[in-house]
């Protein structure tokens, strides 16, 4: 069995693959292993300098003549309420998200496949098993949380759960300096209720209460349609080579 270095940890480069976000292009991740009692600092600080978490893995993009994907960050204290967003946060004011320790259950499981079905058939992650989705949610060795949203119910008030079926689920990491969407998914039928404008919004207010500057969106990539949404949330910070600034 391989044995990681905790106060030394050792990157990795992956092999060339197919870029999800541009055709036409190779993409490669350089990458380390979130373990051991010094996991919560390096993902601070890992997050901070630009990595993704996906499960006891952090990385971030190597592409050789590419530089499409960045980083970028929401200032809470300054989040411009359009709107548009405050109609879509009305949208919304029927529901209640429950912090739950990371743990995946099967109802998370057939709404998470509904999800990709709907909204990502082509994408990597439409295989995935229950139990790849269960390591997904727990395999992780930092401070995260599973949100799930459901209606208010009459003692929600008390119990801060909601009542029904789940309706929209955030993997989340509570970091020193703000909250990390490391995924979030929800139910493709409920359109009207802009949920993943939702999500984003709510993390934003949990932040605030939370005294935490930032809520981390992870890469918004230049000339991905999928991407774009992440544009809308400002003020925003993109990280570059002289470090986080605002865009």
């Amino acid at each position: 069995m391989t044995r990681h270095s905790i106060d030394h940890p050792q990157f990795y480069l992956t092999a060339p693959a197919p870029c999800p976000y541009l055709d036409g292009r190779q993409e490669r991740k350089v990458f380390t292993h979130l373990v051991g009692h010094q996991a919560v600092a390096m993902n601070d600080i890992l997050t901070q300098g630009g990595f993704r978490r996906s499960q006891n893995i952090a990385y971030r993009p190597a592409c050789e003549g590419c530089r499409a994907c960045v980083s970028i960050r929401v200032r809470v204290d300054d989040f411009e309420w359009t709107r548009s967003f405050r109609r879509q946060w009305r949208l919304g004011a029927g529901l209640i998200g429950a912090e739950l320790p990371p743990a995946p259950s099967s109802e998370q499981y057939d709404l998470f496949k509904s999800y990709l079905q709907a909204r990502h058939e082509a994408g990597g992650m439409a295989e995935m098993s229950v139990l790849d989705y269960a390591m997904m949610v727990e395999d992780t060795h930092v401070a995260t949380m599973v949100i799930e949203y459901r209606r208010r119910g009459p003692d929600s008030f008390l119990t801060r759960r909601g009542d029904g079926p789940l309706v929209a689920v955030a993997l989340t990491d509570r970091m020193a300096d703000g909250l990390s969407m490391v995924y979030s998914f929800y139910d493709p039928q409920r359109r009207d209720l802009s949920l993943g404008t939702f999500m984003i919004l709510d993390h934003i207010e949990r932040a605030r209460r939370m005294h935490l500057p930032y809520v981390y969106l992870g890469y918004w990539v230049d000339g991905s349609p999928k991407m774009a949404y992440k544009e809308r949330f400002r003020p925003q910070e993109h990280l570059g080579p002289d470090g986080w600034s605002l865009a």
